[in-house]
């Protein structure tokens, strides 16, 4: 019997947040340490899944199959395949990088982290179910503990309203996308939520185009379309430094994942059918996205309308159902959940020291904190589709697979590229350029070692990919072959 990887990956994060609730409130060090060595050894452990999957041979790997109420056709059935895989490493990176970034709480550290990880366990669940009804499980798992993460550690200001809107409306996507998953249970006649078999129950095309947009617009919600994307933005600026780290970075991922594999890949005919209509809410996104972010005076609500940009190039890529847009699409969540991940604990670094976000406020930012400078230009760059780094690599094969099928989109969709570049420089140059304001003069401390680490890791990722794409893009192309072949090839 093979070493259930998986499941220690998925599992260690809520085992060590129920064992790090043993640990006295007043041992705030020892309960950080628990954490950060929970968060080390799930992403250690997902580097290892990472590197060992064989693009080679493809399909889903490192399967394991429990069964677990097998009388409704349910079981604990989990893998990966070239989608998921980078999916699960991104995770484990985040995760661990936002315990770094996350040492300084002072405020009950052992629920935070405890939370944290439960939403951890939720947001690796989904990325390896290959059972319909696991997914679910694990999906509502992940959106429960965002409420309480934003609602007590979150900007005072929002974070009530935030964190209801947020959770209303996931909820709601979910219970939608819920119907629909029920409707293909009953519509196969296999009494199973195995979703391999379900991918050949061969559903009726009337039945696929019906229940499509319930499904697919449902856990989009999550993925943060248009024109339900409104949560998104509240919830990232309300959301503590490493939780906004984890919604952007990872949680927006699997909304988007969901409708995928859930949408795409087991209502194909629908997916056909509606695909034109979300490449235009796409577009949507892209473009004013962009737009709204260039507008913001607040530093974390221009990163959470970038945010929203981006996740549009995500659906874009999915509504060309091509091998171009779906490679990039699958390259796209990989390296914009660093991205994001990257630029919220910057903004977050700046905020702690400045206590404030707003652009006009800040300045001068580089003379006292050179090496968060650094790091938000990478990001940057990585924003902007600059070659050389991982969102040149996701962005290009989007571009190529909607100027196959819809060439005025792509040129439309271009106009985000500028606008992205306006406000990049924008603030590199309002924040950490310039004269630094008389009131932080001598107040401005420097970053710690944790700090660093953390920003040196997101950023090597980021720029790794970009210099050497084959170490990601034959992994993604592998999974994407399974989603061409159930396209019947489109």
């Amino acid at each position: 019997m093979q070493f259930p990887v998986l499941s220690v990956i998925v599992f260690t994060p809520v085992v060590f947040g129920a064992l790090i609730f043993l640990i006295p409130k007043e041992r705030k060090t020892e309960i950080r340490m628990a954490a950060l060595a929970a968060a080390f050894i799930a992403m250690v452990l997902a580097v290892w899944v990472y590197f060992s999957y064989d693009p080679a041979v493809g399909g889903y790997q490192f399967v394991e199959r429990y069964q677990w109420m097998p009388a409704l056709g349910i079981s604990y059935y989990v893998g990966v395949d070239g989608i998921s895989a980078p999916l699960v490493l991104l995770t484990g990176v985040v995760m661990f990088t936002g315990v770094l970034i996350s040492w300084g709480i002072d405020d009950r550290p052992r629920e935070f982290f405890a939370f944290l990880f439960i939403l951890a366990t939720g947001v690796l669940g989904v990325f390896v179910a290959l059972d319909l009804f696991g997914l679910f499980f694990f999906y509502e798992i992940a959106v429960f503990p965002m409420y309480l993460l934003i609602a007590i550690w979150g900007w005072k200001v929002t974070r009530e309203y935030a964190a209801m809107k947020l959770t209303l409306y996931l909820f709601i996507g979910s219970v939608i996308a819920l119907v629909g998953a029920l409707a293909m249970y009953f519509a196969s006649g296999m009494e199973t939520f195995n979703m391999l078999a379900l991918e050949n129950a061969n559903f009726s095309v009337a039945f696929q185009r019906f229940w499509f947009p319930f499904v697919f617009m449902g856990f989009a919600i999550l993925g943060g379309i248009f024109p339900f994307h409104n949560w998104s933005p509240d919830g990232h600026v309300a959301a503590p430094t490493a939780v906004s780290m984890f919604h952007a970075g990872v949680l927006m991922k699997l909304g988007a994942f969901a409708a995928l594999r859930v949408g795409i890949m087991l209502l194909p005919e629908g997916a056909k059918f509606w695909m034109p209509v979300v490449i235009i809410l796409a577009l949507v996104n892209v473009v004013y996205g962009a737009f709204i972010a260039l507008v913001q005076s607040d530093f974390k609500y221009v990163i959470g309308f970038s945010s929203v940009s981006h996740m549009g190039l995500v659906m874009m890529g999915f509504a060309t159902l091509s091998a171009e847009g779906l490679t990039g699409a699958g390259v796209q969540m990989f390296s914009h959940g660093i991205m994001t991940a990257l630029f919220f604990a910057v903004v977050g670094m700046v905020y702690d020291r400045a206590h404030t976000r707003e652009i006009p406020k800040l300045g001068g930012f580089n003379k006292m904190m050179p090496w968060v400078t650094v790091a938000f230009i990478i990001g940057g760059l990585v924003s902007m589709g600059m070659p050389g780094f991982s969102g040149f690599i996701a962005e290009f094969p989007i571009f190529m697979g909607v100027w196959k099928t819809q060439p005025w989109i792509a040129i439309v969709a271009a106009i985000s590229i500028v606008i992205t570049a306006a406000y990049v420089l924008r603030i590199i140059g309002r924040v950490f350029f310039g004269k630094l304001p008389e009131e932080f003069v001598g107040h401005i401390t420097k970053i710690n070692a944790l700090d660093k680490v953390a920003l040196v890791l997101l950023s090597a990722i980021l720029i790794i990919v970009g210099v050497y794409p084959s170490i990601m893009v034959p992994l993604v192309e592998s999974g994407v072959k399974n989603i061409l072949r159930l396209l019947g090839g489109a």
